[in-house]
C-alpha cells in the first residue's frame, strides 16, 4: 500500500469524480483508475460504486477512509516535526464556537499574530457532531469547545474558563416583567436557539425534557447574530452568553431575565487528540490562551464588551 494510493483515495472520496481528482493530484484520469484499483484489490473489497457516470463510497469506503486520513495525517506530522525548528510556524487548524471567535479571540490572535508572524492560522466551522473525526484524522489541530465535561478519553483538554449564560428577551416580552423566570414559564413560548448539539442549548433541552414542558415553537440558527438580531425585533427567547450580548444587554435593546432554573454557565476547554504530536505552533497558541485567561482572572476584571478572556 503507498502513500499516493492513500493521498488518491482521500482525494476521490472527496470529489466523487475521477476527473477532478486526476487535476488535483496532476495526473491523468487513467492513473487515479488504476491506483484505486491496486488499492482495492490490496484491501480485497471495492471501495467505490461506479454506476455510470455517478461514483460513491461503498460500505467499506466509508469505513476505510478515517484509517486512510489519519495515516496521511500522521505522515505529514511526521514530515513537520523533523524539518520543524523551536520556532512556531506552518499552518495550525482551529475549531471554536461563533461566539468564542468573535467576542474571545480577535484581541488573543492580534498578539499571537505579532509573536509569531510565520504561524498560518485556519478556522475551521465548528460542527459538534464532527470534530472527534476531524480532530483523528488531522484536519483540526485543537478545539475551543463549550462543554462542561470532555468525556473522551481520545483527547486532551485544558478548562479555560467558565462562561455565563442568559436567557433573553425584548424588553416588551410579558416574561421581561418578571422578577423570576421558571422553567414552566417557558412552555407556549418561542425560543430561538443555536442548532442541536450546542453544549448550552443542550442544558436547556435537558431541562425542559426532565420537567415535560413544551416550548410554542423552536427556531433554530446558525448564527449568533442572526439570534440577538430576532430577539431585539420581539420575537422571541433566546439563550447566548454573556459575552455575545453584553452590548446589547447595555444598550437595553435586549434584557437578560431572571432565571430561576438551574445555570446554563458552562465550561470552556481548549483540546486536542491525545495521540497528536503538539507542534510549536499547537503549543505557543495553547499557552498563550491559558495565559490570558489566567491574567484576567489574576485582574479579576468584569464583564467587557471588547472581547478579552476577562470576566
Amino acid at each position: 500500500m503507498e502513500v499516493r494510493q492513500l493521498q488518491i483515495f482521500r482525494i476521490l472520496a472527496e470529489e466523487l469524480n475521477f476527473t477532478r481528482t486526476a487535476d488535483r493530484v496532476h495526473t491523468v484520469q487513467s492513473n487515479v483508475t488504476a491506483q484505486i484499483k491496486t488499492l482495492e484489490e490490496e484491501l480485497g473489497v471495492p471501495l467505490f460504486d461506479r454506476l455510470g457516470r455517478r461514483v460513491t463510497l461503498t460500505d467499506a469506503g466509508h469505513r476505510f477512509l478515517p484509517f486512510a486520513a489519519q495515516a496521511l495525517s500522521a505522515m505529514e506530522e511526521g514530515q513537520r516535526a523533523v524539518k520543524a525548528g523551536s520556532e512556531p510556524s506552518g499552518p495550525l487548524r482551529i475549531s471554536a464556537p461563533e461566539s468564542i471567535v468573535t467576542y474571545r479571540l480577535p484581541q488573543l490572535l492580534r498578539k499571537f499574530r505579532r509573536k509569531y508572524p510565520h504561524v498560518e492560522l485556519i478556522f475551521r466551522p465548528h460542527l459538534d457532531n464532527t470534530l472527534t473525526v476531524e480532530l483523528e484524522t488531522g484536519k483540526i489541530d485543537l478545539v475551543i469547545e463549550m462543554r462542561d465535561t470532555i468525556s473522551s478519553s481520545a483527547f486532551q483538554a485544558v478548562p479555560l474558563r467558565l462562561e455565563r449564560v442568559f436567557l433573553l428577551a425584548h424588553g416588551s416580552h410579558p416574561l421581561a416583567a418578571h422578577r423570576t423566570v421558571k422553567p414552566a414559564d417557558l412552555a407556549g413560548q418561542t425560543l430561538l436557539l443555536t442548532e442541536y448539539g450546542c453544549g448550552y442549548r443542550a442544558k436547556l433541552d435537558r431541562i425542559l425534557a426532565m420537567q415535560n414542558i413544551r416550548p410554542g415553537h423552536v427556531t433554530e440558527f446558525a448564527s449568533v447574530e442572526a439570534i440577538k438580531q430576532c430577539v431585539a425585533a420581539g420575537m422571541g427567547i433566546a439563550l447566548l452568553p454573556a459575552i455575545a450580548v453584553a452590548r446589547e444587554i447595555s444598550q437595553h435593546q435586549v434584557k437578560a431575565l431572571h432565571w430561576a432554573g438551574s445555570s446554563f454557565d458552562i465550561q470552556t476547554h481548549i483540546l486536542w487528540h491525545k495521540d497528536k504530536w503538539v507542534s510549536p505552533a499547537m503549543a505557543a497558541f495553547r499557552d498563550l490562551v491559558k495565559d490570558t485567561v489566567e491574567e484576567a482572572e489574576m485582574e479579576g476584571n468584569g464583564l467587557v464588551i471588547s472581547g478579552s478572556f476577562a470576566r
